[in-house]
């Protein structure tokens, strides 16, 4: 219920700012007049009234529900000196059931009958004799029975717009005779937002590009848009992607990937070269992959075209199965058993031919895949053996040469630091290490005026060792030596 009661009021905001800006751009043009007056009214009163029977006190809630608000653009022209004569009105109105926002029952919003329209457009006509343009929106949509209705009022043309469920809107008049520029006035979705809805699909459904293509009818249908304006936004997103391709085959529109074109401009070609080029086979591999990307996406959207048929044999095949069970009588069981046999060699040739285009795109596809690795390769333009090898030594002689002059630089930099040095600033330096000596002596100080005791030497208490034979007496007797461990056997 609350999302039904948003989705309600953005319609709402977004239907009067998209209008409010295409009346200001149809004053003068589109809508005669010179001077304009612009009016806007809601149903605040009326909505805070049914919240306040409802007992429901709720501001907040008040601000987020939708109050069928309208814009009024009021045209004028200069008569004599000092008055002025209407020349016409435009109204864009919404219209919404407020009473099913405000109960508390859960479900859909209910759509707005013929009764409820005509109410309401009598209610906006002032003047009778004063041209009316009316745009009704209906956020809950209209009753098959008011998009069918032909409101003939006096000097009155009433435009329906309602949402279409795909992310737009669905824009119609309530009669044959209404200038298709009034239509557009009142479509809030602009031909640049349709495009953008139609770019938005692609995307979503770029998987279908790698193996086939798109078809400017199958997108119209599912974005129920007109296939004129599926095919703009085809150029435009063939404009942005260079393989992307536009094509026209056999009547239809196709969006398919193609080659991406070359960096490089082609080099010219005399008339001899050209034709030994079409008749050896090579040349543009850039143009064969568009080519066979053409045929690819033309079998594609033929094979889809047959999936669909035989999707709707089988479903008229499920309903004479289910006749012939309902049936008691063996006269009409014979006929839908006829019927059902016929209808199942149908699907069977059906499903041969589909089978047959399958195996035709998968020779295509293979084709295009080894053409493109052919095109890479000569993209790319890899060197060769000899000109790696002469670029690697190269580089290695560029390198070598380049640590050798950073170290001369090196040795030339720790030179000048010494030579560069002046006597004034030799002689500053002095100060301030005579400065730190200072500071080194006074902090010195202190600790000289009381000396720290230094322990007793430790005696030695290790045993004498009796002097060697060999060795000369001396009166000072030497340290003794601990006779090494003997070595094992």
């Amino acid at each position: 219920m609350a999302s039904d009661t948003a989705k309600a009021f953005q319609c709402e905001t977004d239907f009067l700012a998209a209008v409010d800006a295409n009346f200001e751009a149809a004053k003068g043009t589109d809508f005669r007049g010179t001077i304009w007056q612009r009016a806007r009214y809601d149903e605040t009163d009326r909505l805070r009234a049914l919240m306040a029977s409802s007992r429901i006190y709720d501001r907040e809630l008040l601000k987020s529900l939708p109050a069928n608000r309208r814009v009024a653009l009021h045209g004028f022209e200069r008569r004599w000196l000092f008055g002025k004569r209407r020349t016409g009105v435009a109204i864009a109105s919404v219209l919404s059931p407020l009473n099913h926002y405000l109960s508390s029952s859960a479900g859909t919003a209910p759509a707005i009958g013929l009764s409820e329209l005509i109410d309401h457009v009598n209610r906006l006509v002032g003047d009778a004799k004063v041209p009316h343009i009316i745009g009704v929106c209906s956020p809950s949509g209209f009753t098959e029975e008011a998009r069918r209705a032909r409101l003939d009022i006096a000097n009155t043309a009433v435009v329906l717009v309602e949402p279409d469920g795909f992310g737009g809107w669905r824009t119609m008049g309530t009669s044959d005779a209404i200038d298709p520029r009034l239509l557009k006035i009142f479509d809030p979705e602009g031909a640049n937002q349709k495009v953008e809805r139609v770019r938005r699909l692609i995307d979503d459904r770029s998987a279908d590009l790698l193996t086939g293509g798109l078809s400017a009818s199958s997108v119209a249908r599912a974005v129920n848009l007109p296939e004129e304006v599926v095919r703009q936004g085809f150029e435009k997103v063939a404009e942005t992607d260079p393989e992307l391709k536009v094509a026209k085959k056999d009547g239809e529109f196709l969006l398919f990937r193609g080659a991406p074109m070359q960096p490089q401009e082609k080099r010219s070609m005399n008339v001899i070269d050209r034709i030994r080029q079409l008749f050896s086979g090579e040349g543009d591999e850039a143009a064969k992959i568009n080519l066979l990307a053409e045929r690819r996406a033309a079998l594609a959207q033929r094979r889809d075209r047959i999936y669909e048929d035989i999707g709707k044999l089988e479903q008229k095949e499920a309903d004479l199965l289910a006749q012939g069970k309902a049936a008691t009588s063996s006269v009409p069981r014979r006929r839908l058993a006829a019927q059902v046999a016929q209808l199942r060699k149908d699907i069977a040739r059906q499903n041969t031919t589909a089978a047959m285009l399958n195996q035709q795109l998968n020779i295509i596809s293979t084709d295009i895949h080894n053409l493109t690795l052919i095109q890479q390769g000569q993209m790319a333009r890899l060197p060769d053996t000899t000109e790696l090898t002469d670029h690697a030594v190269e580089a290695e002689e560029l390198l070598e040469s380049l640590k050798a002059d950073a170290e001369l630089v090196g040795s030339l930099e720790m030179g000048m630091e010494t030579a560069l040095a002046g006597a004034d600033e030799l002689a500053i330096l002095k100060e301030f290490e005579g400065d730190r000596g200072e500071v080194r002596v006074a902090e010195a100080a202190p600790l000289q005026a009381s000396p720290a005791r230094t322990p007793p030497a430790k005696a030695d208490v290790r045993a004498p060792v009796a002097p060697r034979m060999d060795e000369p007496k001396s009166a000072t007797p030497t340290p003794s030596r601990r006779p090494a461990d003997p070595e094992p056997t």
